[in-house]
């Protein structure tokens, strides 16, 4: 079995998560996300809408995922390659060079976003909405 890994927040799901989701299980039998805690995010400086359980909920519901795990971290990557027998690392061209560390360990694939759409301008937009 070909096992394939992507990391993200995944907050305000929009169709850009879901193409990625959908190309990064066409490159194997099963699909497990990583996603932020909410501690990892306020490291981070970033404030998700969803809460870490609520978007894990989601997640967990989309068709293409097959688990779910929390992302606690910037340095469990290797771990978790390591841990869950990923043979591919997928996560969006933004990140481009960033997760190359991680060949030694399994295939490292860099899938291009869709076009247009963000979470962050999800965010702006309302934002404008509201305001306006």
């Amino acid at each position: 079995m070909k096992k394939v890994l992507t990391y993200g927040t995944f907050d305000l799901i929009h169709n850009g998560h879901i193409n990625i989701l959908r190309r990064a299980k066409e490159l194997g039998d099963h699909l497990t996300v990583a996603i932020s805690t909410d501690e990892f995010n306020a490291i981070k400086g970033k404030k998700a809408y969803h809460s870490y359980e609520n978007r894990k909920l989601i997640l967990e519901a989309i068709r293409y995922v097959d688990e779910v795990i929390p992302e606690n971290e910037w340095e469990q990557k290797i771990d978790d390659v390591k841990k869950h027998n990923i043979d591919v690392f997928v996560m969006g061209d933004d990140w481009e060079g960033k997760f190359d560390f991680l060949e030694d360990y399994c295939e490292v694939i860099y899938l291009p976003r869709t076009v247009g759409i963000s979470t962050t301008k999800i965010k702006t937009d309302m934002q404008k909405v509201n305001n306006g």
